[in-house]
């Protein structure tokens, strides 16, 4: 290979690299981390920002899952795909809902390629 078309090649790696890096950290607002609620019955997405998160230094889906075996039940904001008014599609905040420790079987981080709105921003 060329040494000039390595390094143009080398050089367009890093720059898409650099791009969807860049991106990816555009796309889901400081603070909020989603997470998918899996149960016998179904499958929901949440959202939870960092005060409600609470601080710590274990991965935060563990520690996401002994504040639900403390507390019995938490209240999250449910989030979904929607559209907006100007054709993009998003993750959104769609409602608050009640988590139950014992409906709950898994819990795990989630990630979307979609914008994710901050909580607050529900209709």
């Amino acid at each position: 290979m060329h040494p000039t078309f390595r390094r143009a090649v080398s050089s367009l790696v890093l720059t898409s690299a650099c791009a969807w890096a860049l991106a990816a950290s555009a796309q889901a607002p400081a603070g909020v981390k989603l997470f998918k609620f899996v149960s016998t019955r179904d499958e929901i997405v949440v959202g939870l920002d960092a005060a409600q998160l609470g601080a710590g230094s274990g991965p935060e889906v563990g520690r996401l899952a002994a504040m639900l075996a403390d507390k019995g039940q938490l209240t999250v904001w449910q989030y979904a795909s929607h559209k907006e008014p100007s054709g993009e599609l998003v993750q959104a905040p769609l409602r608050q809902v009640a988590i139950f420790k014992n409906d709950a079987v898994r819990i795990e981080p989630y990630s979307t390629p979609l914008p994710v709105k901050p909580i607050g921003t529900a209709k």
